[in-house]
């Protein structure tokens, strides 16, 4: 059930200046349900034009993570729209026209002042202990000279005008109402020297043309929200519902994530970029779902969500602006309670990539009989690999020590083994319901616990102490090779007949 009906469009606009982490991922998702529930359209527009810390290979690696994740957009570089470009570097002419109609109508106006200058300013400022401010040399040159050096080719940026008396009032969705004094702004730079837009104008240019009705981002753009305000109202626009989204901390709550703290996090085999999410076997249902929790709720108590869940329930209205710490155990418990949803053949063709990247070569057909084994007992996709690989070895790797029962001497060990091989051998099919109960019986006339005999038989059959349920597991792995492995670990315990 749609909550609004009006159509929303929304943007999710990052730059290529680093790898796609999980804050970013939040924002796309919350545009995404937005749009997908208002029956809108959800817009990718690349942000490029700080070309110094442009990466290679980031805005590749932020579409494959978004098509990841799930979040398909209706417009964008790749797929065109109405509205294109959809980078901002091929859009400098029209942030050219705007700035222009800015200093034209006195909102902006042209700075000459040398990087040297700026920097001495500076310094007086902090050894008279202020805040650190354009001193407005340039905001009196007029107009007629301000031209003649722009003719002229003199270095120049364009600077927001800010009024120095009043105050400028903007409503954040999830804050309310924010005043400041005017007399408190700088006269930000619009536009660089080299001609190409600020955040601060094209940004604010590019929602307006692309008819942005909801601005998503992230609660670090509160500083300069006043001034965003401010051209919307000096271009006599419409401004969009502003939504400034809650910041995330690092696991221990103290303090926003650095790259020191990704580094310490990639050791103990946790990451926030969602690109490495995906390699270490997380479903990206789960990283939707625990990212969509950081910063909103449907109610006290409901958890679990698909995708389709966030789309009909996920409401602005119940957004929280507080920071949200990222908790990894929490993920691990949405990928476990999202792996036991998935229907069997889904979760193989999943756990499929990860076999082969542990050297194995798993026959289709029989990772399909396994994966309904291990559903239960896998908290992460890397996890199938350790559990199941053996059903795809063709020797194991057995350690003569693991091989004898608890309380038993190799030499009990070995004869139980003998003894549960014959019983194996004579059966005309290899099957949980013909094996289970004359071994259980064996353990009986062995004076042993099930679990002792059964231990050993784990061990000897799949090399591993915890593996899926052992009858099964022999049934999938079959008699020829069960009594292969079987003679082998006779072998491997090495005791005289």
């Amino acid at each position: 059930m749609k909550q609004n009906t009006t159509p929303a469009r929304v943007r999710f606009a990052p730059s290529p200046t680093g790898r796609t982490h999980l804050g970013s991922g939040r924002t796309a998702l919350y545009d995404y349900l937005i749009a997908r529930q208002t029956g809108g359209q959800f817009i990718l527009r690349i942000e490029d034009t700080d070309q110094k810390r442009y990466v290679p290979g980031a805005e590749q690696e932020l579409m494959d993570s978004l098509r990841w994740l799930g979040l398909e957009w209706d417009e964008g570089p790749d797929v065109g729209g109405p509205f294109a470009p959809y980078r901002q570097s091929e859009r400098k002419h029209i942030y050219q026209q705007y700035a222009q109609q800015l200093v034209n109508e006195g909102f902006a106006y042209y700075c000459f002042c040398s990087p040297e200058r700026l920097a001495h300013v500076r310094q007086e400022q902090q050894k008279r202990k202020e805040p650190p401010r354009y001193d407005g040399l340039c905001r009196n040159i007029g107009s007629e000279e301000a031209r003649r050096r722009v003719n002229d080719g003199e270095a120049h940026v364009i600077r927001f005008k800010m009024p120095h008396t009043g105050s400028i009032t903007g409503v954040d969705l999830l804050r309310g109402p924010i005043t400041v004094e005017n007399k408190n702004l700088d006269d930000y730079i619009i536009v660089k020297s080299d001609g190409l837009a600020l955040y601060h104008l094209a940004a604010m240019v590019d929602d307006h043309l692309m008819q942005i009705t909801h601005v998503l981002r992230g609660s670090e753009w509160l500083p300069t929200f006043p001034l965003h305000v401010h051209i919307y109202r000096a271009l006599g626009w419409q401004e969009p519902i502003w939504v400034h989204l809650s910041v995330f901390l690092k696991p221990s709550g103290k303090g926003k994530m650095s790259k020191r703290d990704t580094e310490l996090l990639k050791q103990d085999g946790f990451s926030i970029f969602l690109s490495d999410l995906k390699g270490l076997g997380y479903l990206p249902e789960a990283v939707n779902n625990w990212i969509a929790l950081m910063g909103w709720s449907y109610d006290d108590h409901t958890e679990f969500f698909t995708l389709e869940d966030l789309i009909e329930k996920f409401s602005l209205e119940r957004l929280n602006p507080a920071p949200a710490a990222i908790n990894f155990s929490k993920l691990d418990h949405f990928n476990g309670l999202h792996i036991r949803n998935l229907p069997p053949d889904n979760l193989a063709q999943r756990i499929l990539p990860f076999f082969l990247s542990a050297g194995l070569e798993p026959d289709f057909e029989r990772l399909k009989k396994i994966t309904p084994l291990i559903q239960e007992r896998i908290t992460t996709l890397d996890e199938a690999p350790e559990i199941a690989g053996f059903f795809f070895r063709e020797e194991l790797s057995l350690d003569p020590a693991e091989l004898v029962g608890k309380n038993m001497t190799p030499a009990e060990s070995a004869q139980a083994l003998k003894a549960a091989e014959q019983i194996l051998e004579a059966l005309p099919e290899l099957s949980p319901t013909s094996a289970e109960e004359p071994l259980r019986n064996l353990a009986e006339r062995l004076n042993l616990k099930a679990g002792q005999l059964f231990g050993i038989l784990r061990i000897a059959v799949t090399g591993q102490r915890v593996s899926p349920p052992l009858f099964e597991s022999m049934e999938i792995i079959g008699k020829d090779m069960v009594m292969k492995r079987i003679k082998q670990a006779l072998e491997a315990l090495d005791v005289p007949a």
